[in-house]
């Protein structure tokens, strides 16, 4: 079902070569650090800040139905995302490069910089409709918790080199040539990311897919959450932690404005939210691959609740880092169990559209918020912000507790 032994060893460390190369990479391109650091840099307003996070959220779910339908109809998934992303880091990298022509006007580069974020999470919203499938199709189930924390923790650890090496670079090179420098080492793992995809062995699907057009995709929407009542279940527990975790890059924000924290505060910032996910994808790892994703889904909520809690609580900068820490834990261990989930509660043949519909309305619903979110906390403050991270919190794990798991209890 999964391939040969040889074929499943190959693509193991494929997929633990992708955690290796993608988190310092993300380290470096970090929306919740590096880009509010490079924004705020250029004089953008809250508002600008909000939009750029809330485009990484905008166009990766309105592109879902596009790469939803194209892997309905792949017949080799791994070549046809590995070209996806070659395509998009190379029109960012186009960016990279122009952004010294541009340097003289802040007001332009602030919005060329959106505009092309905006193009670059546009190819973003590729991942889970091809990811998702490719990990459950090549991966038996007692291999892909551990073995993939210990790749994603390798790459933190390189994310702590990088993220040790931005005020060095920050200091060393003057603007913009210093962001430039920091993006294009981004770029460079990821174009190793890109090259991985090309070399995965897939067999042929034991169970086809659906192939699905864009308007048939469009119309399976409705149907695939009116249909399956532990798919809604798990939609509704996401929601929230999705939210929460969106909103990690105003923490950035809020230590910038309220605490004065400077260039190497915020690589502090970055190296703790690698090394939380070095932790958190060992830990989370073994537990998913001896308790299942589901109890991982309830720590993610419980967590968030505990940033939100220690946030409100406390007005320090280094209490302000300790609830930074669980959020990100909260995140990671979201990001290990939410993929899985998925693969529990969603028909096999037609799992690029339900990965969709997940990233659609999780993702919407984020977007909505952030942007909501930006003018409110201009005109009451940042305690709003924790606020919505505790209610967050909170209802996803009574939810989870009290709904979601008595359905995959009943499934089991």
């Amino acid at each position: 079902m999964y391939g040969s032994e040889k074929d499943i060893k190959h693509n193991l460390f494929l997929f633990v070569f992708d955690g290796i190369v993608f988190q310092p990479a993300m380290t470096f391109i970090s929306i919740t650090a590096v880009i509010p650091l490079f924004l705020e840099k250029l004089g953008a307003s809250t508002i600008q800040i909000a939009m750029a996070v809330s485009i990484t959220f905008i166009c990766n779910f309105a592109a879902q139905p596009f790469f939803g339908s194209i892997a309905s109809r792949s017949r080799k998934m791994h070549r046809t995302f590995g070209n996806i992303l070659l395509l998009q880091r190379i029109i960012f990298l186009a960016f990279v490069l122009s952004m010294p022509l541009f340097s003289g006007n802040n007001a332009v580069l602030i919005w060329m910089f959106l505009f092309f974020w905006g193009v670059f999470n546009i190819f973003v919203g590729s991942n889970n409709v091809f990811y998702t499938p490719l990990l459950l199709k090549l991966l038996p189930p007692n291999k892909r918790g551990m073995i993939r924390g210990i790749g994603l923790a390798a790459g933190s650890a390189l994310g702590v080199v990088a993220a040790s090496l931005i005020p060095v670079i920050l200091r060393r090179f003057v603007f913009p040539y210093n962001y430039v420098v920091i993006f294009s080492l981004g770029l460079v793992f990821l174009f190793l990311n890109t090259i991985q995809y090309y070399l995965i062995r897939e067999h042929e699907d034991v169970v086809k897919r659906v192939p699905m057009g864009i308007i048939q995709y469009l119309k399976g929407i409705p149907e695939s959450i009116r249909e399956n009542e532990r798919f809604r279940t798990m939609i509704l527990t996401c929601i929230f932690l999705v939210v929460a975790n969106s909103l990690l890059s105003y923490y950035t924000l809020y230590a910038i404005r309220v605490f004065q924290a400077t260039e190497t505060h915020i690589a502090v910032l970055a190296a703790l939210a690698v090394l939380s996910a070095a932790a958190g994808d060992i830990g989370f790892g073994a537990i998913i691959d001896h308790r299942g994703p589901g109890t991982t889904s309830i720590i993610a909520a419980g967590l968030v609740m505990s940033a939100g809690i220690l946030a409100l609580a406390t007005n320090s900068l280094p209490l302000l880092f300790a609830a930074w820490v669980l959020a990100n834990l909260g995140s990671s261990a979201y990001n290990m169990s939410a993929t899985l989930l998925l693969g529990d509660v969603s028909p096999h043949t037609k799992l690029p559209l339900y990965v969709g519909v997940h990233s659609i309305i999780t993702l919407a619903l984020s977007s909505l918020v952030l942007l909501l979110l930006a003018p409110a906390l201009e005109n009451i403050g940042f305690k709003l912000l924790f606020m919505v991270v505790l209610a967050c919190g909170t209802l996803s794990l009574v939810i989870n507790l009290f709904v979601l798991q008595k359905h995959l209890v009943k499934r089991t």
